[in-house]
């Protein structure tokens, strides 16, 4: 039996609005048809805006990490020299994509929790003109770390053939990132995160420089040719079968995130970033990043403390849901996501239990401040 008390606090998925569901639960109609043309045209004028681009944003029906490969295997050739911004799990997973398919990875490892540094960029830019394209986290989740985007694609800008490729997956919706004004070549995303639809669709939008490069491109590629996916785009069609109940529940959702309301959006993620660092400077806890995310929080779980065992405690006993770190941060921090349908209820009810769960394992803590740090920033939350 499903719980239906269930919180879901964690970067993605994310909780789903009701009217999404409805939209979800409604019969299907062929992808081909005039009906579902009509809801893809209007989809993809305000997928747009949500990117804040004058460029097409194509909907991949795949995982972000689908977006990711189809972003790195478009605008490269055999060989080509690479930098990539490795400062946790996703942004490793650049590097791999690049090891696959035979490119030159210049890698830079930041250390995890940090953002770059603007300097040793700069350097290994300077040291490497030749490189084609860098591809950087603009919220590397696995930390809940942001990096300085505009910045970086400033720096790119400086390469003769460079294009600045960034993951928004967790990021857009949750932060400011204008594509088009802050001259970032390739931008993906993906729906289980400030969309609040289910996993299984991405986006990626390319500028005109990006589009130019994907036609000398010779990397193998076949589901992801995105050559294919624009001249179908320009049908008012995807090139293979579309993800008709994502696209039309992406119809529903889009008002809601997009145009003016994007900055209610953003303003939500931060007001409940700043509670959720409230309670946990409140607890004495250690928030782990340094230049911490607005989509979700990373807290540094007490030493004395097994954090799988917390987090598998919080599900049981207190039915609240959120993720543990990986690699090296497996057991040693809790990510609470502040991204989807999170109501204020929702937040201090899932704070609470972290906080009870912490108590329950040794953690010294009073009932008496582990109730009064959820109430007394009740009012940060509006």
């Amino acid at each position: 039996m499903i719980d239906q008390n269930k919180i879901l606090l964690t970067p993605g998925p994310v909780p789903i609005p009701p009217y999404v569901l409805e939209a979800l639960a409604r019969p299907m109609i062929h992808h081909r048809g005039p009906e579902f043309a009509r809801t893809l045209e209007t989809v993809r004028e305000s997928l747009k805006q949500v990117f804040r681009t004058s460029q097409p944003v194509l909907i991949m029906a795949s995982t972000g990490s689908g977006a990711m490969e189809a972003a790195m295997v478009n605008i490269l050739r055999r060989g080509d020299r690479v930098l990539v911004i490795n400062s946790g799990k996703f942004g490793e997973r650049w590097s791999k994509m690049a090891a696959v398919y035979g490119l030159r990875l210049l890698e830079y490892c930041v250390p995890w929790g940090e953002a770059a540094d603007l300097g040793k960029i700069d350097s290994l830019l300077k040291e490497h003109p030749d490189c084609k394209a860098v591809f950087c986290q603009a919220c590397e989740t696995s930390t809940g770390t942001v990096h300085p985007i505009r910045e970086i694609a400033e720096l790119t800008a400086q390469l003769e053939d460079g294009l600045f490729v960034v993951d928004a997956i967790t990021a857009l919706g949750t932060m400011d990132l204008p594509m088009d004004e802050w001259h970032i070549d390739v931008m993906i995303s993906g729906a289980q995160k400030a969309f609040m639809l289910p996993p299984g669709i991405s986006f990626i939008a390319m500028s005109e420089r990006a589009q130019g490069r994907i036609q000398t491109s010779d990397l193998p590629v076949f589901y992801f040719d995105l050559k294919n996916e624009l001249k179908a785009y320009r049908k008012g069609e995807t090139y293979f079968s579309s993800p008709v109940t994502h696209i039309r529940a992406l119809e529903v959702v889009l008002p809601e995130i997009s145009g003016a309301n994007m900055e209610k959006r953003i303003t939500r993620c931060r007001a409940l970033m700043n509670f959720t660092h409230k309670v946990c400077r409140a607890w004495g806890l250690t928030l782990y990043s340094k230049n911490p995310a607005s989509g979700l929080t990373a807290v540094a779980v007490p030493d004395q403390i097994d954090g799988q065992h917390l987090r598998d405690l919080i599900e049981d006993r207190y039915h609240v849901t959120f993720m543990g770190g990986q690699d090296q941060l497996k057991g040693r921090i809790i990510r609470v996501g502040h991204i989807g349908y999170i109501t204020d209820d929702d937040i201090k009810q899932g704070m609470m239990a972290l906080g009870s769960a912490l108590r329950d394992l040794g953690y010294g803590i009073s009932s008496d401040i582990l109730r009064d740090a959820i109430t007394t920033h009740e009012v940060e939350l509006h």
